[in-house]
């Protein structure tokens, strides 16, 4: 089957690539690994699943009337809302027509004879384009951690990210979970509430903050869609694209009363802002966040009844913002329950799975479920798990074994016409994903429109192009104390093999840096990249 432009995943970036693209004239193909459309959103259907970015702020700011026709009931969209929302927009854009579910993409290879790409599903199927879009998601390749005897478990056993669509409720079972990053700490308040006993094996606890969502009235949501303009012009200003940005005050020049005052007033607001909206040297300066990583264990120590377990529950190896911070709703309060257990494996490490549960060197946790909440190989993940091969016949994998080399995140040498829309290295992956996506969907739309309407048929990025972005991409990790910690920010992974070292993921110089950076190079003709 021939396209002008195959786009593979049909999650949030998928969806409205295929807008954006179809609106521009090229007849596009979106192929999609599961039974539906969703992505993250789909896959993701663990209890407690939602969003940490404010749900008015995280929708497509495209259409004024969608904007107008669709009214989110809480203020960070649940994950079964956040799907409904997806699918409305589809429909609404007629786009399911284009896409292709149950295709697993196995193979993408680059024709250099006929400068197409010839892209294989698990099933069989052949697709040629002339252009190759990922929209793969920066979370989207499980990871299972290396513990012996899990394939020796008798009960029910299962990825967060796989999910068992009919896993509702655990009511009278014994639940073993092991992880507490961000997934985690969200499914311990719901399934503790459930199960007769919950055992969380913590491998590294997180810093965590309280969420503080709440539903939005009908007339709050009415309110809401009179703002939308500027609610949008809000995140274009700010680094991370959310509702939230760093407070501009030099932090010595504040009082210590005042200083405290506003940590507070940031702990007691929902989202972000306790994250981002602090002071900027809060994330770039040692002593500032060893002082506000000291008042958020003081938070955790006021919310956990037994000291012993609110110790084990605050992190020691990394400062309070250094690694993703999880947002959650009665995290630490689930450790006030009779029946929920923290077992600290640094203290008593797993020896492996058994028929019956977990075993640790101090004992034996016998469970009915066992839920693994062990994350992601981040980013490059799910690129890793396709066969790319781009000229001469060499993969995408092997090139970024020691880490991603992209130019601006979107297009590495050697692999002409493969636009990695929420790639490694560009500006979506750290930012609130949906005000990057649509701002690299359209620059990539608009350079494809450039290179159709001059006839040219195949880009790459120039070595020394690649080269300079990987320089800036460093420098800017150097600025901010994130590569201090071992998180997917730097592409640490302990579930992988050989994944304990720093690897250049993420695009550290916030969205309006980025997006000045993309006008640049369009302005300047593209420059940077070969057009042949």
């Amino acid at each position: 089957m021939r396209t002008d432009v195959l786009v593979i995943g049909a999650g949030v970036c998928g969806i409205y690539a295929l807008y954006r693209l179809r609106e521009a004239g090229f007849k596009t193909i979106v192929l999609e690994a599961g039974d539906a459309p969703g992505g993250t959103w789909y896959w993701n259907r663990y209890p407690g699943c939602r969003f940490d970015s404010e749900s008015y702020s995280y929708g497509y700011s495209f259409s004024r009337e969608l904007l107008q026709e669709w009214d989110w009931k809480e203020h960070f969209a649940p994950q079964p809302e956040t799907l409904s929302y997806l699918n409305y927009v589809i429909e609404k854009f007629d786009l399911r027509r284009d896409m292709v579910f149950g295709s697993h993409v196995t193979d993408a290879v680059y024709d250099e004879t006929e400068n197409e790409w010839v892209v294989r599903t698990e099933n069989g199927t052949v697709y040629r384009c002339t252009y190759l879009l990922t929209a793969v998601g920066m979370l989207s390749a499980p990871t299972l951690p290396r513990i012996e005897g899990r394939e020796t478990f008798e009960g029910e056993a299962f990825h967060t990210y796989d999910w068992p669509k009919e896993k509702t409720d655990f009511s009278g079972e014994r639940v073993g979970l092991i992880g507490t990053g961000a997934t985690g700490v969200q499914l311990v308040p719901v399934v503790a509430q459930q199960a007769k006993e919950l055992y969380v094996f913590q491998r590294r606890p997180n810093w965590c903050a309280p969420l503080h969502n709440s539903p939005i009235s009908p007339e709050e949501m009415a309110e809401i869609k009179t703002r939308y303009d500027e609610i949008f012009a809000k995140c274009r200003t700010t680094p991370g694209g959310f509702l939230h940005g760093p407070d501009r005050r030099k932090f010595n020049e504040v009082s210590e009363e005042e200083r405290l005052a506003f940590w507070e007033k940031l702990y007691a607001s929902p989202g972000f802002g306790v994250w981002i909206g602090n002071f900027t040297e809060a994330l770039t300066d040692p002593d500032v966040n060893a002082q506000y990583t000291a008042f958020i264990a003081d938070k955790i120590r006021q919310r956990v009844h037994d000291p012993e377990v609110a110790e084990k529950l605050i992190p020691k190896d990394h400062g309070f913002g250094t690694r993703r911070v999880p947002l959650e709703t009665g995290y630490y309060e689930a450790y006030n329950r009779p029946n929920v257990h923290l077992v600290d494996v640094n203290e008593s490490p797993i020896v492996r799975i058994t028929p019956k549960g977990v075993l640790t060197t101090s004992q034996e946790y016998e469970v009915d479920s066992l839920i693994y909440a062990t994350g992601f190989d981040a980013i490059t993940g799910a690129f890793d798990r396709i066969n790319i091969v781009g000229r001469n016949g060499v993969s995408l994998r092997d090139q970024w074994r020691e880490g991603p080399l992209t130019y601006l995140g979107v297009q590495s040498h050697g692999f002409p016409n493969l636009f990695t829309l929420a790639g490694p290295q560009g500006g979506s992956v750290s930012t609130n994903f949906p005000r990057g996506i649509e701002e690299i969907v359209d620059w990539v739309t608009g350079f494809l429109v450039m290179l159709r309407d001059k006839g040219i048929r195949r880009v790459e990025p120039q070595e020394d192009a690649v080269a300079a972005w990987q320089k800036e991409v460093r420098d800017l990790y150097q600025m901010t104390l994130f590569r201090t910690a071992k998180s997917w920010f730097t592409g640490y992974n302990s579930n992988i093999e050989g994944r304990d070292g720093i690897r250049y993921l993420i695009y550290n110089g916030g969205s309006p840096r980025y997006r000045r950076r993309l006008e640049e190079v369009a302005n300047n003709g593209y420059a940077g990249f070969d057009l042949r």
